[in-house]
């Protein structure tokens, strides 16, 4: 039998462990409670759930993780069976939800996201397909999104657009970016959209391919200016945002720093102990001409429009990152994790000599 004293001492303990606080009290704008209880971490139960469209792409997966870490439940919508595997074990027992969806199904969408009191829309593609051009799935797609979640009553949208996104750029992509903004903020008064700059991750299409074929970024001769923002500090600035019960507006998230392509170029180069390349630099045309050439494979190889974008500066606009708590990051911490499988066992002791910073 029990002692009087220990029953005493685990009623204590259980009263202390659920105790609540103000900070575990959030009101969204429809009056709806949002009560967060149990330890912080995995297991703990945040109270909010959250539809993530886009969740298997590269932001997606690091976004999702980071929900689920605090114990919210997280609908994941897939189009393929395989590409969210991977998502499962991040969060705990039932609470990550995948849903099949399609971009032009309203029912599968408005079914991912009724139950949701936030809503992220990362969906985009970098290269258009026979399927799906950009116009399909940053303007109508995200239209649709934004449509569904205003006549479902979701308290808050969160829509992740790009940095350059504007009506006026040269790339189709930028442009349709910033006419999806539009379409967003027209069906979803209280939307935030967030412009995050180029990402580098360990799965990016930059620091990597960089590593693998530095031919396409020597484009412009390197003089394109880039702000390249680490992908766990968006993922971060995302989460944050959920604890705000509205923020309606627009917030630019670049990186730190401005850098050069060839800046870059030089720092992958020192980081994988390679020779710079002795590519030569692809005259515009020259360069567009093969990447039309190169649509006519199945697989994704360069665009037309990526090589567009290579000769655009990222736009020169403050970051808003103390907006959302956060400080973001200098790509030189964190490339040597996610180059150094590119280093050559012949000269792996070669001391790492960096360049000389941008501006």
């Amino acid at each position: 039998m029990l002692s009087a004293s220990h029953v005493l001492r685990v009623q204590r303990v259980a009263v202390s462990r659920g105790k609540r606080a103000l900070h575990d009290l959030v009101t969204l704008p429809d009056r709806k409670p949002i009560i967060s209880y149990g330890t912080p971490g995995y297991s703990a139960v945040s109270g909010h759930v959250v539809t993530v469209f886009g969740c298997t792409g590269f932001l997606g997966r690091y976004l999702v993780s980071k929900l689920a870490r605090m114990g919210t439940q997280v609908i994941v919508p897939y189009r393929e069976e395989d590409e969210k595997r991977h998502l499962k074990p991040m969060g705990d027992l039932g609470q990550i939800i995948s849903m099949e969806w399609d971009i032009r199904n309203e029912e599968q969408i408005t079914e991912c996201l009724r139950h949701s009191d936030i809503v992220y829309n990362l969906v985009g593609r970098e290269y258009e397909t026979k399927n799906f051009k950009y116009s399909d799935v940053h303007v109508n797609g995200a239209e649709r999104i934004a449509k569904i979640a205003a006549q479902a009553g979701v308290p808050r949208l969160v829509h992740v657009s790009h940095l350059n996104a504007s009506t006026s750029s040269t790339s189709h992509f930028y442009r349709t970016k910033a006419e999806g903004e539009e379409r967003v903020r027209d069906a979803f008064p209280a939307a935030t959209i967030v412009r995050p700059g180029q990402m580098y991750g360990c799965e990016d299409k930059f620091l990597n391919n960089m590593a693998s074929w530095p031919i396409w970024w020597k484009l412009n001769h390197g003089e394109t200016k880039t702000r390249p923002v680490h992908v766990m500090d968006v993922a971060q600035a995302l989460t944050n945002l959920m604890t705000i019960p509205q923020f309606p507006g627009t917030i630019s998230l670049p990186g730190p720093r401005t850098l050069t392509t060839e800046y870059l170029l030089d720092m992958v180069s020192s980081l994988t102990y390679t020779p710079p390349s002795s590519a030569p630099v692809l005259p515009k045309s020259i360069a567009l001409a093969l990447a039309k050439v190169a649509q006519a494979p199945w697989w994704p190889l360069i665009s037309p429009d990526e090589v567009e974008r290579r000769y655009i500066d990222d736009v020169d606009v403050p970051g808003d990152w103390e907006a959302v708590g956060v400080t973001p990051d200098e790509i030189e911490n964190h490339a040597i994790t996610y180059l150094r499988r590119y280093r050559s066992a012949e000269n792996f002791v070669r001391p790492v000599v960096f360049p000389a910073r941008s501006s």
